[in-house]
């Protein structure tokens, strides 16, 4: 029986993925990918990731505005954000978050905007799809402070110490890894992988970015995830086989995606 991935994290919309889409889309199924959430960062990717999702049954979208653009969000972007995610296409609020690393926007900015994200994904119940950067204690505290626990999500491009792992998982949250997992020097990420219980574990590209070692100074994309998911395999100790069953499994139950 051939191998099945879902990547639950990439850009179809960006370049250089979306100027050829179709040869993307092609090899990403020679390799066994056989589902992808496409993730929205702002209104106008919102948009475009919902029409790719729209298109192709095997595509489906999140829609949200990334931290680094949450300076300039607008009350009628989160409106229209709220109206799209409504779509049966969409099935996440994502990439939502908090970043104070780049501090694109202000940290005040930041947490205003997630914690309307947070809000929206309880009234609709989509998961949230979580980008964390040295932002790891206030982001825990906002989903506590919340009151929807627990939170049905992904840590998306897992980081940070390993307490920060380990509350987010007990506030309900997946882990999702993504191909700088295989990098020579990130030997404290590759620690935290066997932390989080099978059920929990989720692959991500993160197209076109974080292309992985083997094919490392290219544009990421989809197919690529077989490299990550070779790493991790050997970090928890199963098959790769093993892996695409349990990893497949927990992204179509947590995005409510029937076979």
């Amino acid at each position: 029986m051939p191998l099945e991935w879902v990547d639950t994290h990439c850009h179809l919309d960006q370049e250089p993925l979306s100027i050829k889409l179709e040869e993307v889309l092609t090899r990403a199924r020679q390799a066994g990918v056989s589902r992808f959430i496409t993730i929205g960062t702002d209104l106008p990717s919102s948009q475009a990731n919902l029409l790719l999702a729209r298109r192709y049954p095997e595509i489906h979208a999140a829609v949200g505005i990334h931290p680094h653009e949450a300076g300039s969000a607008t009350d009628e972007q989160l409106e229209e954000i709220e109206r799209l995610a409504q779509d049966p296409a969409v099935v996440a609020i994502g990439e939502v978050g908090l970043d104070c690393y780049r501090n694109f926007s202000s940290l005040e900015s930041q947490k205003r905007v997630f914690s309307q994200f947070i809000s929206m994904s309880a009234r609709l119940r989509l998961p949230l799809l979580l980008h964390c950067r040295d932002a790891y204690e206030v982001l825990l505290q906002l989903l506590k402070n919340s009151g929807r626990l627990p939170i049905e999500g992904i840590l998306h491009c897992a980081s940070g110490p390993a307490s920060f792992i380990l509350e987010a998982i007990a506030l309900g949250l997946h882990v999702s890894f993504a191909g700088n997992l295989t990098y020579p020097k990130n030997g404290p990420l590759r620690q935290l992988v066997p932390l989080v219980p099978p059920q929990r574990l989720l692959l991500e590209t993160d197209a076109p970015f974080l292309a992985p070692q083997p094919v490392r100074g290219r544009p990421n994309e989809p197919a690529y995830l077989t490299h990550t998911a070779s790493e991790m395999a050997k970090l928890r100790g199963i098959s790769v086989e093993a892996l695409s069953e349990l990893t497949s499994h927990n992204a179509k139950q947590l995005f409510r995606i029937s076979n």
